[in-house]
Protein backbone atom coordinates (compact mmCIF):
# COMPACT_ATOMS: atom_id res chain seq x y z
CA UNK A 1 0.00 0.00 0.00
CA UNK A 2 1.83 3.30 -1.36
CA UNK A 3 1.02 6.64 1.10
CA UNK A 4 -0.75 9.40 -0.22
CA UNK A 5 1.10 12.19 -1.86
CA UNK A 6 0.20 15.66 -0.80
CA UNK A 7 -2.72 16.53 -3.55
CA UNK A 8 -4.67 12.69 -2.74
CA UNK A 9 -4.77 13.76 0.81
CA UNK A 10 -6.09 17.28 -0.39
CA UNK A 11 -8.79 15.62 -2.35
CA UNK A 12 -10.00 12.98 0.79
CA UNK A 13 -9.93 15.56 2.61
CA UNK A 14 -12.17 18.09 0.25
CA UNK A 15 -14.05 14.96 -0.08
CA UNK A 16 -14.72 14.42 3.39
CA UNK A 17 -15.79 17.80 4.14
CA UNK A 18 -18.34 17.82 1.89
CA UNK A 19 -20.01 14.40 2.74
CA UNK A 20 -20.17 15.67 5.84
CA UNK A 21 -21.79 18.74 5.45
CA UNK A 22 -24.10 17.24 3.20
CA UNK A 23 -24.89 14.14 5.95
CA UNK A 24 -25.13 17.35 8.58
CA UNK A 25 -27.59 18.86 6.22
CA UNK A 26 -29.90 16.18 5.55
CA UNK A 27 -30.20 14.97 9.26
CA UNK A 28 -31.20 18.60 10.11
CA UNK A 29 -33.59 18.84 7.44
CA UNK A 30 -35.01 15.37 8.10
CA UNK A 31 -35.08 16.27 11.75
CA UNK A 32 -36.80 19.35 11.23
CA UNK A 33 -39.48 17.39 9.08
CA UNK A 34 -39.89 14.73 11.45
CA UNK A 35 -39.98 17.39 14.75
CA UNK A 36 -42.80 18.97 12.57
CA UNK A 37 -44.84 15.87 11.91
CA UNK A 38 -44.64 13.99 15.38
CA UNK A 39 -44.07 16.79 17.59
CA UNK A 40 -41.26 14.89 19.12
CA UNK A 41 -37.46 15.02 18.90
CA UNK A 42 -36.66 11.86 16.98
CA UNK A 43 -33.40 9.64 16.03
CA UNK A 44 -32.46 12.16 13.31
CA UNK A 45 -31.74 14.69 15.92
CA UNK A 46 -30.08 12.51 18.03
CA UNK A 47 -27.38 11.34 15.08
CA UNK A 48 -26.86 14.94 14.19
CA UNK A 49 -26.38 16.00 18.14
CA UNK A 50 -23.76 13.10 18.01
CA UNK A 51 -22.32 13.66 14.96
CA UNK A 52 -21.25 17.12 16.15
CA UNK A 53 -20.14 15.93 19.79
CA UNK A 54 -17.95 13.37 18.27
CA UNK A 55 -16.56 16.05 15.77
CA UNK A 56 -15.65 18.21 17.93
CA UNK A 57 -14.48 16.52 20.72
CA UNK A 58 -11.73 15.22 18.37
CA UNK A 59 -11.20 18.60 16.84
CA UNK A 60 -10.23 19.79 20.50
CA UNK A 61 -8.62 16.62 20.99
CA UNK A 62 -6.28 16.72 18.10
CA UNK A 63 -5.61 20.16 19.09
CA UNK A 64 -4.44 19.74 22.09
CA UNK A 65 -1.86 16.41 21.16
CA UNK A 66 -0.86 18.99 18.70
CA UNK A 67 -0.28 21.91 20.57
CA UNK A 68 1.30 19.71 24.29
CA UNK A 69 3.88 18.38 21.37
CA UNK A 70 5.23 21.71 20.42
CA UNK A 71 5.58 22.99 23.74
CA UNK A 72 8.04 20.56 25.40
Amino acid sequence: MKKADEMEMYITLKSVKIAWLFTGIYLLIWSIYDTIKTSQLGLPIILLISQNLVFYSCLLFFRYRVSGKNEE
